[in-house]
C-alpha cells in the first residue's frame, strides 16, 4: 500500500490549505491524519471511517478542520482553515483495514504511512 501526500505550504495565520492523501489500489477502512509539530510527538488530528463516513477529530482541529473521501480518486481530504501557527507542522496520512476508526488515533495502529507534507503558518 502506498500512501502519497501533496498540498502542505506556507500561509499565513488565518488560513486555509487542502491536504490530499492518494491511496494505492482503494481506500482503506480507517483513514487518518496525524502531525508532528517541531520537537514534538506525532499526534492524531483526524479520521474517518471510510464505510460509513463517520469522523473524528482532535479537540485542537474541531471545527477548523474537516476531513473528507473520494472514493473514486481513491483520495482522503483534509481541509484545513482558520490555520494558527501551532499549526504548523509534518501531515502524515495513515491506513488501516477495518472499521475500528473512532477516537483518538494512535500511532501503533497503523502499518500504512505517507512521506508526509509540511504546512507552515505564520503569524
Amino acid at each position: 500500500v502506498q500512501l502519497v501526500e501533496s498540498g502542505g505550504g506556507s500561509v499565513q495565520a488565518g488560513g486555509s490549505l487542502r491536504l490530499a492523501c492518494k491511496v494505492s489500489g482503494h481506500l482503506r477502512g480507517c483513514m487518518t491524519w496525524f502531525r508532528r509539530p517541531p520537537g514534538k510527538e506525532r499526534e492524531g488530528v483526524a479520521r474517518i471511517a471510510t464505510g460509513s463516513g463517520n469522523t473524528y477529530y482532535a479537540d485542537s482541529v474541531k471545527g477548523r478542520f474537516t476531513i473528507s473521501q473520494d472514493n473514486a480518486e481513491n483520495t482522503v481530504y483534509l481541509l484545513l482553515h482558520s490555520l494558527k501557527p501551532e499549526d504548523t507542522a509534518v501531515y502524515y496520512c495513515a491506513a488501516k483495514s477495518g472499521t475500528d476508526c473512532y477516537g483518538p488515533a494512535s500511532v501503533s495502529e497503523f502499518g500504512y504511512w505517507g512521506q508526509g507534507t509540511q504546512v507552515t503558518v505564520s503569524s
